[in-house]
């Protein structure tokens, strides 16, 4: 029989939870990062670039490179990789800088 390391350390982690994704549901677990949970839905880019509209997602997964840039709970520019997953969390895919309904 598997063991899982959830089973070796005894631990009763929290249930799933929803966040939608473009209004696509996707099932995050408890201490999991929105990046994590759009990568365990399959999802692997949620920004485009400014020039050129290239899909981007998380890279470096540490906070440093800013590709995993995305617009959370209508915030843009949030680095997915850093961000924990939260019930009811509502991630848009951010094109280019973030900021289109602005009159920059």
């Amino acid at each position: 029989m598997a063991r899982t390391p959830a089973d070796l350390v005894g631990a009763s982690p929290d249930p799933p939870f929803p966040i939608t994704f473009d209004g696509r549901a996707v099932t995050a677990v408890p201490g999991q990062s929105v990046a994590a949970a759009l990568w365990g839905a399959g999802i692997l880019a949620w920004r485009t670039t400014r020039n050129g509209g290239r899909p981007r997602g998380a890279f470096c997964g540490i906070g440093q490179c800013y590709d995993c840039l995305a617009t959370i709970n209508g915030e843009p520019n949030r680095r997915a990789c850093l961000v924990p997953a939260r019930p009811g969390d509502a991630v848009t895919t951010q094109e280019g800088h973030g900021r289109a309904g602005l009159a920059i």
